[in-house]
């Protein structure tokens, strides 16, 4: 208990209270010297001093190599991409200096649904025909259809020397057969990465890289500018089906030299962390088999070889017997098991006709169509058009792929199909049921950080694609003026001491009909896509010369513009418009079929387009009496 002030001390003295002191609270270490020496400068020595500026100079050399170039080299080369910017696909672009060009790719892209009969897109070869003298060679980074598509298509207008790795010769090859390209092989040269190849005035190393296709290659390329580099498509698998690591260590030693320009894959460019390996996807069809009690069938892009493989190994170690369909998948299974990429005996394959010997629970088919393309195998099945197949409840159908950009609707299309056949269907709902191939912004940091180049140019992609791209380069330390986002046809010039557009260049994509191989011409299209918005108006009508008026009715049909229950008006609205047209006609026109015609033409596109508001393909057939 507290003792009250107030009360007398135990001897019986009274005390008068004492005032308090104020507390000054002590300040720490107060009674140390050092104390008052704890702000003063820090006394470095001379040798302290020139390890900091050393390490300084050695910190500013590694994370800029490109220093190394010399500055005095008057040289420069152009970079000319003439498909794969601004779109998905079509890849093909050249380098070139004063003497010699190389291309590098010569891929097709798919049509979107606008087009109407057209198969694959290619592109415009002008700017080839305009330098040919010039080429000294091909160069090819991988097989994907995106990069080797319209190979076929530039070699029957020119013909230049190939360099690629045997499995992407091995599918050039294929088509060249196909089109009746086969002494053309002669062009052929097989390539050995690390190794040094003169093309021109270039010399080219192709470097591995793991991505969705066996033996994909980026690509570093002495130039008399400096050296440039190109992934090519990427990304950075660390458990690759193959065992074969992409080669950083390449991409190492190029940084280290010095590279003047990285030329580099932009299609995942939103895309945050690492893609994941391709080795995840085989865990997943492990789940699925167990789960599949019936027949299995698996679809997925024909070139991911590694994919097909990892399906097929397990199918064989379940006892299921593998029924290949697709002609794009049998021809790339053939090379590959040629090749010694696959290692699977013959006894584990049937053909089609074959399958119905067996159990469903011993069955995979491994077949094309995972798009959605209507004349691919896994569509005749879905819509029972297949000679052999024909779907059951009990099957079990996994789409390992994803949509291509463009078709979303085809794909949607099968799947509703599928679904409607009473099969179960594996798809997006899975994880890892399918991988990008291509390098998330991750993996894009590491190569920009391994190569630390001057200059930076993002290809591969839409524009939204480049410009993230460039973004994360520049947070990577690249300069932003040092970067440039470029569409096709765009020339970009490129020196020790600066990048800047030139000029641009004709660009643009040939249709074709896979079908027979052949091109569609522009204005076949351009009249396809206006039957299919506008409709056709066919005039049929006898004209009396002397009377400058009809001769009997006329007839009009119309396709897409009307409906049926309309066209007894709109026939007697176009019948009118030519008696008024012909009162007023001179003698000239009315003696000339294709100068009344076009009359007829012109009158009646007026009045459709003011009435209509739409633009139709008008026919009219004239009779003069």
């Amino acid at each position: 208990m507290e003792q009250n002030s107030n009360n007398p001390q135990p001897n019986g003295n009274a005390q008068k209270p004492q005032a308090k002191k104020p507390y000054n609270k002590p300040k720490p270490n107060a009674n140390k010297k050092r104390n008052n020496r704890r702000n003063a400068p820090y006394s470095m020595s001379q040798d302290m001093k020139l390890s900091i500026i050393a390490n300084k100079k050695s910190q500013d050399s590694r994370m800029n190599p490109w220093r190394k170039i010399d500055p005095r080299n008057a040289n420069k080369i152009r970079f000319t991409p003439l498909g794969g910017l601004g779109e998905i696909g079509g890849n093909m672009a050249v380098f070139e200096t004063a003497e010699s060009a190389i291309i590098i790719d010569v891929g097709m892209s798919f049509p979107d649904e606008t087009m109407h009969g057209v198969d694959i897109l290619v592109p415009d070869f002008s700017y080839i025909q305009s330098i040919k003298h010039k080429i000294k060679g091909i160069v090819i980074t991988h097989a994907h259809e995106d990069h080797i598509g319209a190979m076929p298509y530039l070699f029957k207008k020119m013909k230049f020397p190939i360099y690629a790795t045997p499995i992407a010769l091995a599918m050039i090859e294929n088509k060249f057969m196909e089109h009746g390209l086969r002494d053309d092989v002669k062009y052929f040269n097989f390539v050995t990465k690390r190794e040094i190849y003169e093309i021109g005035e270039f010399k080219v190393e192709w470097i591995h890289a793991t991505h969705s296709i066996i033996d994909a290659c980026s690509l570093a390329i002495d130039t008399p500018a400096g050296v440039v580099m190109h992934t090519a498509d990427f990304k950075i698998d660390h458990t690759p089906i193959d065992g074969y690591t992409m080669d950083l260590h390449r991409y190492a030693y190029y940084g280290d030299k010095g590279v003047l320009c990285l030329f580099s894959d932009s299609t995942n460019s939103h895309n945050q962390g690492f893609t994941k390996s391709e080795a995840v996807v085989g865990k997943t069809f492990d789940l699925l088999f167990d789960k599949a009690k019936g027949r299995l069938l698996m679809s997925t892009f024909s070139s991911n070889m590694h994919r097909i493989y990892q399906a097929m190994e397990r199918a064989v170690a379940l006892g299921r017997k593998i029924c290949v369909i697709g002609r794009s998948m049998e021809r790339n299974i053939e090379v590959t098991r040629a090749l010694g990429y696959i290692d699977i005996a013959d006894k584990h394959f049937v053909d089609a006709h074959e399958v119905n010997r067996y159990k469903d629970s011993e069955i995979l088919i491994v077949t094309t169509g995972s798009q959605g393309e209507s004349m691919a195998a896994l569509s005749r099945m879905a819509t029972d058009e297949h000679r052999h197949i024909k779907l059951k409840p009990t099957d079990t159908v996994i789409i390992s792929a994803s949509a291509i950009p463009g078709n979303e609707g085809s794909v949607s299309r099968l799947m509703n199909l599928l679904m409607k056949s009473g099969v179960t269907v594996r798809y997006k709902e899975f994880d890892n049921i399918h991988v990008s191939g291509h390098a998330g912004m991750e993996e894009q940091k590491l190569i920009l950080r391994l190569v630390q180049p001057k200059f930076f140019l993002p290809v591969h992609g839409e524009y939204n694609h480049i410009s993230k791209h460039a973004q994360t380069a520049v947070e990577c330390g690249v300069s932003k003026r040092n970067i440039l986002l470029m569409s096709d046809g765009d020339q970009v010039e490129i020196s020790t001491k600066y990048l800047k557009k030139v000029k641009s260049v004709k660009t643009g994509k040939t249709y074709i009909d896979n079908q027979n191989n052949k091109t569609i011409e522009n204005g076949v299209v351009i009249d396809r896509q206006k039957l299919a918005s506008d409709g056709i108006v066919n005039i049929v009508a006898q004209i009396s010369q002397a009377n400058q008026s009809i001769v009997g009715e006329i007839v009009v049909t119309s396709f897409g513009l009307v409906p049926d229950k309309e066209n007894k008006k709109f026939s007697k609205e176009i019948e009118q418009i030519l008696e008024q047209l012909l009162k007023n006609e001179k003698n000239e026109t009315l003696k000339s079929h294709t100068m009344l015609e076009n009359d007829i033409r012109v009158a009646t596109k007026r009045h459709i387009s003011r009435t209509k508001k739409r633009y139709p393909l008008i026919i009219p057939t004239i009779f003069i009496v």
